[in-house]
């Protein structure tokens, strides 16, 4: 099977569509299928470690957030497709690029499906306080375009199909399991970060308006509780300001972040926008407790009670009484932590790549069919 990847952002940038998108390319070309990415050229992009051929297209950064581009609407988009020869078009979080990718894949005839991954109305929500319902407009749009939509969570498939987006279906996100590991708990790490045994809780993402991660001032304020924040992004340096007695490490990747994850006591997550949110599993396959909101995506993810806490969003409070409540309980951590990484185990990218190749089958089926 032939697969255009037509996706908004791809390594070397560090999120979740990114990530997603590497990994759903590296699943088919170890099944013997013929990926193709298309994406946002970046200021230092790196091919050496690509599984497939990646085409990048003319991009600029978003003002304001230069973490994040933008490509520049041309013909390449297209004629990559057309070149390929794909059988089936992957619109990765389609937005700026997978608007010409989707209309690519019309011209030639070829099914598309949609992988819904950012909640762009939550987004324009939380940037310009307006703008929802244009943005919930053009999500629409583009999905009811695509032959199928994916979404990673029962919150995201339940919301798109309240605005009436078609032929939505579940497809979640898979962990690495194998780094993403309790053992790669590091004692001399945890000394570094808290010299005087605090509780460590640990918050990993972009530090972004969106992510919230202000709520942790109280939960740093707490007698014993060392707060570290993981990450990078356009609010850093108001973060530094509100959480003055929290540990920045900046952007971490790789063995280095599973050892960080493994060493910290308790996670918090505190955006409300998360349609999936795979730092959570990533924390959870670590053996830690997690403390997120209720909303999105971690209600599939954390069975409040067993493998941690849900706080009403937005509610600094609930996280800091939540925490205090696990630094109280040693025991109810390590049995959140076990619960969590039992949870979360099985849930491979392999497993994840063979439902993705199921959709596809299904969605190439359903257009033979209709041809006939």
């Amino acid at each position: 099977m032939r697969v255009a990847i037509v996706t908004e952002s791809f390594p070397p940038d560090v999120n979740g569509v990114a990530h997603c998108a590497l990994r759903t390319a590296e699943h088919l070309a170890r099944r013997g299928h013929e990926p193709m990415v298309v994406a946002p050229a970046g200021p230092h992009d790196q091919e050496a470690d690509d599984p497939c051929p990646v085409v990048r297209v003319p991009s600029l950064p978003l003002p304001g957030y230069p973490q994040v581009r933008v490509a520049i609407p041309g013909r390449r988009t297209a004629a990559a497709i057309a070149a390929h020869r794909a059988d089936i078009v992957h619109l990765a979080s389609p937005f700026v690029l997978g608007v010409r990718g989707l209309a690519a894949a019309t011209r030639l005839r070829i099914p598309a499906v949609a992988v819904y991954q950012t909640d762009l109305a939550g987004y324009a929500k939380t940037y310009l306080n307006a703008g929802e319902a244009a943005a919930w407009r053009r999500i629409r749009a583009v999905h009811s375009a695509a032959a199928r939509t994916l979404a990673p969570s029962t919150a995201s498939a339940a919301a798109l199909e309240g605005q009436g987006v078609p032929r939505v279906h579940l497809w979640p996100r898979g962990v690495d399991s194998v780094r993403f590991h309790p053992a790669r708990r590091d004692e001399a790490l945890r000394r570094e970060l808290a010299p005087r045994g605090e509780l460590i809780v640990g918050y990993v993402g972009r530090l972004a308006a969106e992510k919230q991660v202000e709520l942790l001032a109280g939960t740093c304020e707490l007698p014993g509780v060392r707060v570290v924040v993981v990450g990078d992004g356009p609010s850093m340096p108001a973060l530094r300001q509100a959480l003055p007695r929290a540990v920045f490490l900046g952007r971490r990747t790789g063995g280095d972040l599973a050892r960080i994850y493994a060493s910290l006591d308790v996670f918090c997550h505190t955006g409300p926008f998360e349609t999936f949110c795979q730092t959570v599993q990533e924390a959870m396959a670590s053996g830690i407790p997690v403390v997120a909101p209720a909303a999105g995506g971690p209600l599939d993810l954390v069975d409040h009670g067993r493998t941690g806490l849900l706080v009403p969003p937005g509610d600094d409070l609930a996280v800091k009484t939540a925490v205090r409540m696990l630094h109280a309980d040693p025991r109810l951590r390590v049995r959140f932590g076990s619960a969590a990484r039992a949870a979360v185990a099985e849930r491979s990218w392999e497993a994840v790549g063979d439902q993705l190749l199921g959709h596809y089958a299904q969605v190439l089926g359903e257009r033979a069919v209709a041809a006939a």
